[in-house]
């Protein structure tokens, strides 16, 4: 009797992969023989296999006749059930081996909000092309939820803005992209923005649901905190397009990215000017500490990076 709390034993396998395997050749091709030679070995192992098998449950599995096998119905009674364990073993196989290729298995990867201002929309179907039977996981928030989706093993990896909360995360900056004042008034954007400026203007500000969480914001936070002074939008919306929209109608100013401000959806008639201490967005790729990403994931990661470094 085994242990209190201890696993019972499990004595192995009367029958074994590598029998069934013989066991199938030699009744699809009839002489062991032919099985010997598909399966690269010799007669005698293939032979010795499928008698083990015939020992141990003390049933032959063939007729050997003169000049080919034929199953009993011992054999037929087992031959589904050898296939169904050679398909099995080859499909583990398979899904295995994808892991360690790009061949298959799943890319799970995280893009800051506004990545298709960064060209980025290319990005899937890049990937794609190159690597159709990757299945592709590609999940678009604030980097704030990027960051914490990565950190929880959610997501392997991603790309955010800076600043995050970095525990257990590596970070790698790879671009900086300034963050700029914009008003449909041409007399707001006559000098430099400084935070003083900032907390005197209509502001309607983007990513409502993360508020001054998000990395932009927080930024200016901590700059209007040093300054002594109070940051209160007018109107918070949640995308910046519905923000440009407003400004573009003499709403109130906001504040974007170059990159936002340099696309084709950006309203023509909005001025835009830098702030007196220039501000920044700085993207990063991040990923978990000590994790290693699989093929697909590194790939995409890869393809992310190259195309934002050669914007």
């Amino acid at each position: 009797m085994a242990p209190m709390g201890s696993t019972p034993y499990q004595p192995p396998p009367a029958t074994t992969l590598n029998q069934l395997r013989a066991f199938l050749v030699a009744a699809r091709l009839g002489t062991f023989s032919a099985a010997a030679v598909e399966l690269r070995t010799t007669q005698p192992s293939v032979s010795e296999l499928v008698k083990r098998m015939e020992e141990h449950y003390r049933v032959p599995l063939f007729t050997r006749g003169a000049r080919r096998l034929v199953l009993t119905s011992a054999g037929e009674e087992l031959l589904p059930y050898a296939q169904q364990a050679a398909e099995a073993a080859e499909g583990a196989d398979r899904a295995l081996r994808s892991l360690t290729s790009l061949d298959g298995g799943v890319a799970t990867f995280g893009l800051l909000r506004n990545a298709d201002y960064y060209l980025l929309s290319d990005l899937l179907e890049t990937f794609h092309a190159r690597h159709p039977r990757v299945r592709l996981r590609i999940v678009g928030l604030n980097s704030v939820e990027v960051a914490e989706a990565v950190t929880a093993g959610d997501l392997e990896a991603g790309l955010v803005v800076l600043p995050i909360d970095a525990e257990g995360l590596d970070i790698t900056p790879l671009l900086r992209d300034e963050v700029v004042y914009a008003s449909a008034d041409p007399g707001r954007t006559t000098r430099p923005i400084t935070m003083t400026d900032l907390a005197e203007a209509p502001l309607i500000l983007y990513d409502a649901h993360y508020g001054w969480r998000d990395p932009t914001r927080r930024q200016l936070a901590e700059r209007a905190q040093v300054e002594g002074v109070t940051l209160s939008p007018l109107v918070e919306v949640e995308q910046v397009d519905s923000a440009l929209h407003l400004v573009a109608r003499g709403a109130g100013d906001t504040i974007v990215s170059r990159a936002v401000a340099g696309s084709r959806t950006f309203p023509k008639d909005l001025h835009t000017v830098g702030f007196a201490e220039p501000l920044y967005d700085t993207i990063a790729a991040v990923q978990r500490q000590g994790a290693v990403l699989s093929p697909a994931t590194r790939e995409i990661a890869r393809l992310a990076r190259r195309m934002l470094l050669e914007r």
